[in-house]
């Protein structure tokens, strides 16, 4: 089923744009950062920037012995700077409304591996911000990507609008001229 988005109010459009481009910021931002301080340098060098070695070692969830092994792994500096890259182009696709759909997946995808590799099935401090139990931030953060998904929202405001549009004037034209 394909929902118009003239069936949406205004409102409801501009929420789920809205939505769309604050979880894009998110995750452009998330890799920029990481981009601009790594912990890889092109001769190989450590540098004191981002790796995620520590985050890989800290895993506790069902995959935990392949998140470990990935945290010694030869390769982690790229693997760490795809995944930086990666941030950073899903962040832009959905701030721009450009390939949604792939920038949802995307999303889905690496919020699915955060989540998965620290399940939150504790009982930490509960005075202290960041004690979750089962659901935390990656959770309904992927459950608000799934939103986006679901809803289409490159159709709504973005790049994905405009080029669909610009195909069906193309086509309507081509036609016109037969």
């Amino acid at each position: 089923m394909k929902l118009d988005p003239l069936l949406m109010s205004p409102l409801q459009q501009f929420v789920l744009v809205g939505l769309r481009t604050l979880i894009g910021w998110h995750f452009c931002y998330e890799g920029y950062v990481k981009l601009l301080h790594p912990a890889w340098s092109l001769d190989g060098h450590p540098l004191p920037g981002w790796s995620s070695a520590g985050y890989l070692k800290a895993a506790t969830g069902p995959f935990a012995a392949v998140f470990h092994a990935l945290s010694d792994a030869a390769w982690l500096a790229q693997l760490d700077f795809a995944v930086a890259l990666l941030l950073l182009v899903i962040g832009i696709s959905l701030l721009l409304g450009l390939f949604t759909q792939f920038g949802c997946a995307g999303a889905a995808a690496m919020l699915s591996i955060f989540y998965l590799s620290a399940i939150p099935l504790g009982l930490p401090d509960a005075h202290t911000e960041g004690s979750y139990l089962i659901v935390n931030k990656n959770l309904i953060e992927l459950a608000s990507v799934a939103v986006l998904l679901v809803f289409r929202t490159g159709r709504i405001a973005g790049l994905d609008g405009w080029l669909g549009r610009a195909r069906v004037v193309a086509a309507a034209a081509k036609e016109a001229t037969v």
